[in-house]
C-alpha cells in the first residue's frame, strides 16, 4: 500500500541531508499530483541549500588561507556612525568545521535573522569576546580610537591568544598577532560576518535598554542614528547621557 503524501513529507523532513536525495528519487516514479508537487518543493529546497553551501564556501576563503594557524579570529564592529550610545567590537573563533547557514555581513540581514544567527554563533563558536567603548569615552578620544578599543577589548575576552585576526578593513594597534585587513571582510569572511552579527546584536539589544531610560529619544526604533525623527527628538528635549557631543553640535 502506497504511503500517504503526508507521510512522504513527514519521511523526507525528518532525513538527514544525504539520505533525502535517495527519498526523492525513490519517490519519483510516485504520479499523484500531490507527491510530484511536493518532491518538486523538497528539490527546490535542495538547490537552495547547495547554492547556500557554495556561497558560505566562498566566505571561506581567508580561513583556508591561514589554515596553518589553530585559531583564527575575526573582528568587526557596529555602530560607529550613530549620534549616541557605544561603540560594539566583536571578536569571533569559529571551529574549523563549523558551518553556519546564511551568516553575511549582518547589515544584510533581517533583525529576525540576526538574531537566530546570533544564538547559532553563541553556541557554535569555540570563543567569543564583545568590547564595548562608550560615549564619553568616543568624545574624549574619537571614534576610530574608540573602535580599536572596543575591538582590543573583545580580543582580550576570548580566553585564548588569536594567531591571525581577520579584521574588516582596518589594522588595530596594540595587538601583537598578525592581521589581515580585509576590504568588505564581512562579507568574504565566515568568521568576520559571524563578528559583525555579535556586535550588531549586542548593541541593538542596549540600545533597546537605553530605550526604556530615555523614552523620548526613539533609541529602539533608529539605534542612535541620525534619522530625522532623532534629530527631532534631540532639539526638542536636548542630549542625554549616551549622546556622543562631539557627534551633535551641528544640530543643537
Amino acid at each position: 500500500m502506497s504511503k500517504s503524501i503526508q507521510e512522504i513529507k513527514r519521511e523526507l523532513e525528518q532525513a538527514p541531508g544525504s539520505e533525502r536525495g535517495r527519498l526523492l528519487e525513490q519517490y519519483a516514479s510516485d504520479t499523484r499530483s500531490g507527491v510530484v508537487r511536493l518532491l518538486q518543493q523538497f528539490r527546490r529546497k535542495e538547490e537552495k541549500l547547495l547554492e547556500e553551501r557554495k556561497r558560505l564556501w566562498g566566505m571561506q576563503e581567508f580561513e583556508r588561507q591561514y589554515a596553518r594557524c589553530a585559531v583564527i579570529c575575526g573582528i568587526d564592529e557596529a555602530g560607529r556612525g550613530p549620534l549616541a550610545g557605544p561603540v560594539a567590537a566583536a571578536a569571533v573563533v569559529l571551529p574549523k568545521d563549523c558551518e553556519i547557514l546564511y551568516l553575511n555581513d549582518s547589515k544584510k540581514l533581517s533583525p529576525k535573522r540576526r538574531e537566530a544567527l546570533y544564538e547559532e554563533i553563541m553556541e557554535k563558536a569555540e570563543a567569543v569576546g564583545v568590547g564595548l567603548t562608550d560615549a564619553a569615552r568616543i568624545d574624549e578620544i574619537n571614534i576610530l580610537q574608540a573602535t580599536y578599543e572596543a575591538m582590543r577589548a573583545a580580543v582580550g575576552q576570548l580566553g585564548m591568544v588569536p594567531e591571525v585576526l581577520l579584521n574588516d578593513a582596518v589594522t588595530i594597534p596594540g595587538l601583537a598577532m598578525e592581521q589581515v585587513s580585509i576590504v568588505k571582510g564581512d562579507a568574504r569572511s565566515v568568521s568576520i560576518a559571524a563578528a559583525s552579527i555579535l556586535a550588531k546584536v549586542t548593541r541593538d539589544r542596549l540600545m533597546a535598554e537605553y530605550d526604556a531610560q530615555y523614552p523620548q529619544y526613539g533609541f529602539a526604533l533608529h539605534k542612535g542614528y541620525g534619522t530625522a525623527a532623532h534629530i527631532e527628538a534631540l532639539k526638542a528635549h536636548g542630549p542625554c547621557p549616551i549622546h556622543r557631543k562631539t557627534f551633535i553640535t551641528h544640530f543643537l
